[in-house]
């Protein structure tokens, strides 16, 4: 039996050194901006030295911790306190956007000092997006001026895809908006952005971030509309901005009615209150009758699920077409309308091979239930038709078309003798 007295444990244990690594360096901006500033003062306002200065410095400061910091100072000279005030008692520069001239070309200069400094410290991207989402939202804070000079920045830097549209999201804020602040700092950044590059590159960005349909969201929602959109940047000097947003409307239009008019269609609704419904649209949205009939012509073949073989789908086909002849009768009101209705059902037939052999009854169908009249037969015929399956489509109408000429021929001859 071993009697030896068991050793207790003693508080007094051996001290181990913190690894200063493992130590939670305190969060002081205040150090970095002081670093900041005084090499941007070194510098100047050559934005070329100033670019190699950031580039060289994110060797040395934390600009991953202190990102909000560096481009408060780049953009407003200093630190900036909530609402968008440069706190009293900071140091500040003159070296930032804010101090600069209100030029493009200045604000190009200072868009490629943004760019190179990202290009050079990827992680700082997303810093920069939170940047300009939270300058856009303390837009109220600034002066005329400095939001001219942000405005044209950020268009540029949307324009070399620096930035993402997504953050024009911070402009419609409530607050914003209703001040005018919104549309007015918009008009800038597209001035810009549409220098750079053009609208079908802007319109192609605002897409890529479901935006496009959102720009009359600058105004309040009593000002939300067409006619004051277009009023107010074309005024501006952004015709083109003006008539992107007016097609993306009609485009938006367009397919809710024809949305609407399938829904109608499945219910079986009378056809008297779905051309008064389609009327009271064309009129509403001002969409010309030629874009109407093809958007009805595609919303009657849709209601139908044929049939695969050829030889019965044709009969299939004028059944269905013969009952909705009324309906499209009552949009081919012009020579036009007959025209596009004759060059969709040319596409429809090429694209859908089971029709290729049902054109021409489907054209003698339409003639014969007044919804086409010869002449537009006559002229899609000689030169209105497009190149899809054209061979095929003309030798089908051949006969029809001699018999249409032969028909008309007569009845000149029968004008002249009862004159």
């Amino acid at each position: 039996m071993n009697n030896q007295k068991q050793q207790k444990p003693t508080l007094s244990g051996q001290r181990f050194k913190t690894r200063k690594r493992d130590e939670k360096e305190r969060f002081d901006p205040t150090q970095f901006q002081d670093c900041i500033i005084q090499g941007l003062t070194e510098t100047g306002t050559d934005l070329e030295a100033v670019a190699k200065f950031l580039d060289a410095s994110g060797a040395k400061l934390d600009y991953r911790r202190y990102a909000e910091t560096l481009f408060d100072i780049l953009v407003a000279g200093g630190m900036l306190a909530p609402g968008g005030t440069l706190a009293d008692d900071m140091m500040r520069t003159d070296v930032c956007v804010f101090a600069a001239q209100e030029d493009l070309e200045t604000m190009q200069a200072f868009a490629q000092v943004f760019n190179k400094l990202i290009r050079r410290y990827k992680y700082l991207e997303k810093g920069f997006e939170d940047e300009v989402k939270k300058l856009l939202l303390f837009l109220k804070g600034f002066s005329e001026s400095e939001r001219n000079k942000l405005a044209m920045l950020t268009g540029v830097l949307l324009a070399n895809g620096t930035l993402n549209a997504s953050i024009l999201n911070s402009l419609y804020n409530e607050n914003l908006v209703k001040e005018g602040v919104s549309a007015a700092f918009a008009v800038k950044l597209f001035k810009s952005w549409i220098n750079e590059k053009d609208i079908n590159a802007v319109a192609a960005s605002l897409r890529k971030v479901s935006m496009d349909n959102r720009l009359m969201e600058l105004f309040p929602a009593n000002k939300q509309s067409v006619e004051h959109f277009t009023k107010y940047f074309t005024e501006a000097g952004l015709k083109e901005l003006s008539e992107y947003v007016r097609n993306q409307q009609t485009i938006g239009a367009r397919k809710e009615l024809q949305k609407e008019l399938q829904e109608q269609m499945s219910r079986g609704d009378p056809f008297k209150d779905i051309i008064l419904y389609v009327k009271e649209e064309m009129k509403k949205n001002n969409i010309p009758e030629p874009v109407v009939i093809g958007i009805v012509w595609s919303s009657v073949m849709s209601t139908v699920e044929w049939n695969k073989k050829e030889e019965l789908v044709a009969e299939q086909a004028i059944k269905h077409l013969k009952q909705y002849s009324p309906l499209l009768a009552a949009f081919t009101t012009q020579g036009q309308s007959e025209l596009t209705l004759l060059l969709k059902i040319q596409e429809y037939c090429y694209d859908n091979i089971h029709f290729m052999k049902a054109f021409q009854k489907i054209v003698v169908l339409f003639y014969k239930a007044e919804v086409l009249s010869e002449e537009p037969i006559l002229k899609w015929y000689k030169d209105a038709h497009v190149a899809k399956g054209k061979s095929v489509f003309l030798e089908q109408m051949k006969k029809f078309v001699e018999w249409l000429k032969n028909a008309e021929e007569e009845s000149e001859s029968e004008t002249e003798e009862g004159d």
